[in-house]
């Protein structure tokens, strides 16, 4: 990797969080000098961080760390506004970059397309990547899932002309409000779909839109927008307002389904076999395809790379098989991606069942006054399941929840609604799993479910 001369030494604040490690690591293969701190790093950071001899002395916050002969500091969102670190780069002036303020500050000479969305983003941008690398081309990249065939979330080089950037929409660090999209300031952009989410950060549907409102408009001259066409709320943010901009919309990819097999077809009456599948992932190539032309990627050649593409981990992601059941796992949380989720499991296999489980885990779907966003979001399955930890209620501060309130906000009569995660084990493996198939979805892990030992039951 060439090195990033402008910067010697770095310190990294929140330096265990899934992306800020990735960034520690990529910097370091670069050859600049990374020192970082945090309360807590788990594994995979820890073993990463300690493989390259990065990993902090002890964990904890460490004004001492800071000095002047740094060059700039880096501040996850983990941190807070009165972070010791912190206050301290900020007494002695140093520059203090948010995430993606640095990635930007690092890739500013380089075209950079930016993948928006409330979701589909991950893989939006794991299907892009996965062309250029088939194809050879050179690129850097900030992705926020870990993708097969990449040993690093975050690819910083100095030779490489183009960067593909996921682009959230969350807050960029404790001291700076802005969402992380608005910060790249994309030549290509593309917003995949809006669904109302981080009911913490944007209290209503309105204020959450409008950051997607601000994203369209920062598309500069000749610049392009790319965008999901039958999605509502994304109509209503990416009106065509500049002629200086190219606006470009998509739709599902033309398919057929045969036996459990998803194909693509094409303009030239091919048919392409995936290993992805459902509408959204077929927006999602839509949307990939869209951009990679604007890379210069000709049809044929994004057909034979995305025959090849296996998924981004967690999404979608295989977990056992046999000729009568599969078992799927999904970072799926948010109300639009379980629903595109579940839905997309069972048309695939249209002639089984299909058995759901959806952990509520996050601030936003914990909370009651976003629990209605979930009505009829899980009708698809024919058993679905919710599991909620109250631990995780207290933990975030939130209000106790009454399982008849989880399934009331649902509008299924029949869900079933466990808060203890042996019980949900037991649930799970007294079911009937003859033709039948299993999906977990969450972005947690139900508590330490043993999902092999029950995928292993599913699959027998």
């Amino acid at each position: 990797m060439a090195s990033l001369p402008s910067f010697q030494r770095l310190h990294l604040i929140a330096v265990g969080g899934s992306i800020m490690h990735n960034l520690a690591l990529a910097l370091h293969r670069s050859g600049v000098q990374v020192t970082g701190s945090d309360d807590e790093i788990f594994e995979p950071a820890r073993g990463r961080l300690a493989a390259a001899n990065i990993l902090p002395a002890a964990e904890g916050w460490f004004p001492e760390k800071i000095t002047t002969d740094l060059d700039a500091v880096i501040v996850g969102m983990h941190a807070r506004a009165d972070n010791p670190e912190l206050l301290r780069a900020q007494e002695l002036g140093l520059r203090v970059y948010s995430f993606p303020e640095f990635i930007y500050e690092a890739s500013k000479d380089k075209q950079r397309i930016v993948i928006g969305g409330s979701h589909g983003k991950t893989s939006i941008t794991s299907l892009i990547l996965h062309v250029l690398r088939y194809h050879g081309r050179k690129f850097d990249y900030a992705v926020g899932a870990q993708l097969e065939g990449f040993d690093l979330m975050v690819q910083l080089t100095d030779d490489a002309p183009i960067i593909i950037i996921e682009g959230d929409e969350y807050l960029s660090s404790p001291i700076d409000r802005r969402p992380k999209f608005h910060l790249y300031q994309h030549h290509i952009g593309v917003i995949s779909g809006i669904s109302w989410d981080h009911i913490n950060v944007f209290p209503t549907e309105e204020d959450y839109r409008e950051q997607f409102r601000v994203f369209a408009e920062m598309t500069p001259k000749a610049g392009v927008l790319i965008y999901d066409q039958n999605d509502e709320q994304v109509q209503l943010v990416t009106v065509p307002t500049s002629p200086d901009v190219r606006y470009v919309g998509y739709g599902p990819h033309e398919h057929v389904i045969r036996q459990g097999r998803t194909y693509l077809l094409t303009k030239k009456d091919e048919e392409v076999p995936v290993q992805i599948f459902g509408e959204h992932n077929l927006r999602n190539i839509s949307a990939a395809r869209e951009v990679c032309k604007q890379l210069s990627i000709k049809g044929k050649d994004f057909y034979e790379a995305i025959a090849t593409f296996k998924g981004a981990a967690r999404r979608l992601e295989l977990v056992r098989e046999s000729q009568a059941s599969v078992v799927y796992k999904d970072f799926a949380h948010a109300p639009s991606k379980l629903k595109a989720t579940a839905t997309a499991l069972k048309q695939q296999y249209p002639q089984r069942r299909l058995v759901a489980c959806l952990e509520l885990h996050t601030f936003s779907s914990l909370n009651p006054a976003f629990l209605p966003q979930y009505a009829h979001t899980f009708d698809a399955p024919d058993v679905a399941v919710v599991y909620f930890n109250p631990h995780v209620l207290e933990h975030k501060r939130l209000p106790p929840l009454a399982p008849e309130a989880v399934q009331a906000a649902f509008q299924r009569p029949d869900l079933h609604v466990f808060t203890d995660s042996q019980a949900l084990a037991t649930f799970l493996h007294e079911q009937n799993w003859a033709n039948a198939n299993l999906l977990m979805m969450s972005s947690g892990t139900f508590d330490g479910l043993d999902l092999a030992k029950l995928a292993a039951a599913v699959v027998a």
